[in-house]
């Protein structure tokens, strides 16, 4: 598959990072595809291959109705001519649901589910019987985050210039333990948690991350927000803003509440004069689709 997608590192111009001495550039993986953008492209390079070599003709993988993942997947199966499955949290498909209505229209099979049977998607005798049910799939975790997945943000951290601190949104933990295995020591990761009670992805990264023993990186956990999918009036002023002023577009679930919070900690002085921040844009436009849909922006 040509899958050799690139994507810009642009610098931020502003007063306050000139008051404190401070370099901001923004990783555009939002630009890599106009639907396959960010984190999801990079954990479902590696995947595809894998697909390919096991000699797998359809993918099936797992999602919520708004997930960026299924409307990512979902764009991968027709751009790559390859069939897919959307096992997706139910009971019931509202059709006129943005990201769903996508996924169709690229040819996603959309299976239904309810909440109880969407919890056993990690549960191997439920995979094995999805294996059974579907023996030309290959099947791929919820947010696409598996060991091919890290080999992918591993490659994304490599392809970064010098810095002194990379930051990323943080929701399954895959693409902070793919950065920290591909950054240098010397490099910070600061992982900005989207959702709330986000401790126990500490433990995850370190199943994850072979190197994230490493003393290096740092999971915040304490700029949610409110919890996944949730947020403020000053983060969606802050997002719109942004945007505004630097041509970067930004919704308020992943990028830019991580953005959001290195604002913060910028103006609170919390990194050393001199200090060359890379943030990463994981993508996720389609959500804001979502969110006016169910009224939540305008």
């Amino acid at each position: 598959m040509n899958s050799s997608f690139e994507s810009p590192v642009q610098t931020i111009h502003h007063p306050l990072l000139a008051a404190r001495k401070i370099q901001l550039s923004i990783k555009r993986d939002d630009l890599i595809h106009p639907q396959i953008s960010g984190n999801k492209w990079r954990k479902l390079k590696f995947n595809l291959d894998a697909m390919q070599q096991q000699g797998k003709s359809e993918l099936l993988t797992f999602g919520g109705a708004f997930s960026n993942h299924i409307h990512a997947t979902a764009t991968a199966g027709k751009l790559f001519g390859f069939k897919t499955h959307g096992i997706i949290r139910g009971p019931e498909l509202d059709e006129a649901n943005p990201t769903l209505h996508y996924a169709k229209q690229c040819g996603m099979s959309l299976h239904p589910v309810n909440r109880i049977t969407y919890r056993l998607r990690h549960d191997q005798a439920y995979l094995a019987q999805l294996q059974a049910q579907f023996p030309n799939a290959y099947i791929l975790p919820e947010g696409g985050t598996n060991a091919a997945a890290l080999l992918g943000c591993k490659e994304l951290a490599q392809s970064l210039p010098s810095c002194d601190v990379i930051a990323c949104p943080t929701g399954s933990g895959g693409t902070l333990a793919g950065l920290i295995e591909g950054a240098p020591q010397h490099t910070k990761l600061l992982g900005v948690a989207v959702l709330k009670q986000a401790d126990y992805l500490i433990e995850e990264i370190k199943l994850l991350s072979n190197k994230a023993k490493q003393q290096n990186w740092q999971l915040l956990c304490d700029f949610h927000d409110g919890g996944y999918g949730k947020f403020s009036d000053d983060l969606w002023q802050f997002c719109q803003t942004f945007s505004k002023q630097h041509a970067i577009p930004l919704e308020p679930i992943y990028s830019g509440k991580m953005l959001y919070a290195v604002w913060q900690l910028i103006e609170q002085g919390y990194f050393a004069e001199g200090t060359h921040i890379i943030a990463v844009h994981t993508g996720g436009l389609q959500g804001l689709d979502g969110l006016k849909y169910r009224g939540l922006i305008d």
